[in-house]
């Protein structure tokens, strides 16, 4: 049976813009670090951050530590099926 509550926390997590090209760009690469990801998408480290951290609370992401820096990789299967159905 349909978890509705938790489907729609990981859509909600996946509606914005800016969380859903952080989930597209890591669907392309096995992993990326935080400061890749700020110089690619342009923004404040703050800011991706945050995102990052909601996409990390329900789930989708994974962190994992490399000294000082932080590697995010997919950890949701269900992020590559959504993500394609959004492409067309």
């Amino acid at each position: 049976m349909l978890d509705y509550a938790e489907q729609s926390k990981l859509l909600k997590a996946l509606a914005h813009p800016v969380r859903l090209r952080i989930v597209e760009g890591l669907l392309s690469k096995d992993e990326c670090n935080v400061d890749r990801m700020v110089r690619a998408l342009k923004l404040p480290q703050s800011t991706v951050s945050q995102h990052l951290g909601i996409l990390r609370s329900c789930g989708i992401v994974q962190i994992r530590k490399e000294g000082v820096k932080a590697c995010y990789r997919i950890l949701d299967e269900r992020i590559k099926d959504l993500i394609g159905v959004l492409r067309g």
